[in-house]
């Protein structure tokens, strides 16, 4: 109960310091959305109105003062109300949570296959019989996750789209519309987890319960998939971070196939100083990269017996201590 209620404590915090953090970084910024929107409507610097501007402020709340603007905005968040899109006047919670399920299914689907291209990868790096095998898989993973996400968007449609014509090259509607995006984001992920799948599964190839097997006759198959259970551990950690990394380098993703998203509607709203909307956005990502490390907390006993060990150990000796104190 006591770690149950230390996690939520935590979970709260660093969704409440994201939140906190954006909104001053946006108080700081140079730059009026009221401005901005106002000479995007007149499209002519000397006909602005600064009645119109001031208004605006006044409307949005921009002109009263920094602590007021800031606990009037926490509150409402507190109840999922961040006010009204600067843009579309409608509702920024409403705009962000209508296009959460397209970012959603594309971090999904960038998770899965990062996880399997890079589980796969470092499994291959480390059972391959013939040395020069070993080494020129190892260099595969550096040069995956120096690859730019944008290069990697465009690569892949210049080929299958332009050249091939076998998959979409824009848009968000169908799964074949999820195909390169998805592999376009997968690509740096699964790069990074094949490096640290990679080191740990080489660290554990080298523990005495490794020795005890081999001596014992165990063949190379049976020696690596005892191996690749102690040494998923320092990946699940990765796998819980990376979450909120996909959510981000949607972003970039979103941008290049012209996709509705998440990622795009961050891009539109930084341009435009669309304050309520970013403030969403942030308080969806930091819960996703919670709620992941939560779940990756969860998986940790099932995948380590040691740990149901000790957490066992932990409540069976807790009476007797409290007893004894």
């Amino acid at each position: 109960m006591t770690r149950a209620l230390t996690h939520l404590g935590q979970a709260i915090f660093v969704i409440w310091a994201a939140y906190t953090l954006t909104f001053l970084v946006l108080y700081l910024l140079p730059g009026d959305p009221a401005t901005i929107l106002v000479l995007s409507a007149t499209q002519e610097n000397d006909t602005l109105d600064q009645g119109q501007i001031d208004a605006l402020r006044a409307e949005w709340g921009l002109d009263r003062p920094l602590y007021e603007q800031y606990f009037t905005s926490l509150w409402g968040a507190l109840h999922l109300d961040f006010g009204l899109s600067y843009e579309t006047r409608g509702s920024a919670w409403e705009r962000v949570v209508t296009l959460l399920p397209q970012t959603g299914a594309l971090a999904a689907a960038a998770l899965v296959l990062a996880v399997v291209f890079g589980g796969a990868l470092a499994i291959a790096a480390n059972s391959a019989r013939q040395r020069w095998v070993r080494r020129l898989l190892a260099a595969v993973p550096p040069l995956g996750v120096s690859l730019p996400g944008f290069w990697i968007g465009l690569l892949l449609i210049q080929l299958f789209s332009f050249r091939l014509g076998l998959l979409p090259a824009s848009g968000s509607s169908g799964a074949e519309s999820l195909i390169l995006p998805a592999i376009t984001l997968a690509i740096p992920t699964g790069a990074t987890l094949a490096q640290l799948f990679a080191r740990s599964l080489e660290v554990t190839l080298t523990e005495p319960f490794i020795t005890v097997l081999r001596s014992r006759g165990a063949d190379h198959r049976r020696v690596i998939g005892h191996a690749v259970r102690n040494a998923v551990l320092p990946v699940l950690t990765m796998v819980g971070m990376l979450v909120g990394q996909l959510f981000a380098g949607a972003a970039i993703t979103e941008t290049v196939f012209s996709r509705d998203g998440i990622g795009k509607l961050t891009v539109d709203a930084v341009s435009r100083f669309d304050g309520p909307v970013l403030l969403a956005i942030v308080v969806v990502v930091s819960a996703t990269f919670v709620i992941s490390s939560l779940l990756v907390d969860l998986v940790y006993p099932l995948v380590d017996p040691r740990l149901r060990t000790a957490a066992k150990a932990r409540r069976t000796l807790e009476p007797a201590i409290g007893a004894a104190a």
